[in-house]
């Protein structure tokens, strides 16, 4: 619990003598929380409709950049894992070999 939390409760109330939280202090303010942050369907939906129309959506531009970046570090990723793998198998062998 921070210094801003300590104060709310301390300004409603719900801060004992010695500055910790009442138990029946935490008890309503959970009961409340678990009340208060219950949405219907509709609300829900609704929320999410508006929480989306925030979101800072790429242009096309910066998605076909962003993807072909993805691309190539995924084919280069493959190509030096194979590689790797394949050197040392290589190298694996040819020691066991002798």
């Amino acid at each position: 619990m921070n210094r801003e939390q300590k104060r709310m409760m301390d300004r409603k109330g719900q801060v004992g003598a010695d500055g910790a939280a009442t138990r029946r202090a935490a008890v309503a303010e959970s009961a409340g929380r678990r009340r208060s942050q219950r949405a219907t369907p509709r609300e829900f939906f609704t929320q999410v409709r508006e929480e989306l129309r925030q979101v800072a959506w790429p242009t096309r531009a910066e998605t076909i950049n962003y993807t072909s970046i993805v691309g190539f570090v995924l084919v280069f990723m493959t190509v030096l894992i194979f590689g790797l793998g394949y050197g040392f198998s290589k190298f694996v062998t040819f020691l066991f070999q002798k």
